[in-house]
């Protein structure tokens, strides 16, 4: 069985930074793409950034791109996504997800069916 835990939300002002983190066990982590999503509410759920399972390949959507950054440490069974600048709209509950992560003519993340239980993470303006 698989479990992701997320942790690392929380309240921070606009222009501000948070890190969250996302810990894999039950699988060897570092044979499979990570991705992570957001959740606004009232809205459906939408993908943020992908890393292919050696860390050599990211993707962005590209509302954040140039503010996250996605990143894993396999020998920790982690994946992080740094967020700065962070804005209003960044707000949603951010999960991390088990999927497939290819290249055809651009990048591409299909959501496997493991997800966490979701961090919360608030911007204030």
């Amino acid at each position: 069985q698989v479990q992701l835990v997320e942790s690392g939300g929380g309240l921070v002002q606009a222009g501000g930074s948070l890190r969250l983190s996302c810990t894999a066990s039950g699988r060897t982590f570092s044979s499979y793409p990570m991705g992570w999503f957001r959740q606004a509410p009232g809205q459906e759920r939408e993908f943020v950034a992908a890393i292919s399972w050696s860390g050599g390949s990211t993707h962005y959507a590209d509302s954040v791109k140039g503010r996250f950054t996605i990143s894993r440490d396999n020998a920790k069974n982690t994946t992080y996504l740094q967020m700065n600048s962070l804005k209003p709209e960044d707000t949603a509950v951010y999960y991390c997800n088990i999927g497939v992560f290819y290249y055809s003519d651009s990048y591409y993340y299909t959501a496997g069916d493991y997800w966490g239980q979701g961090t919360q993470v608030t911007v204030s303006s």
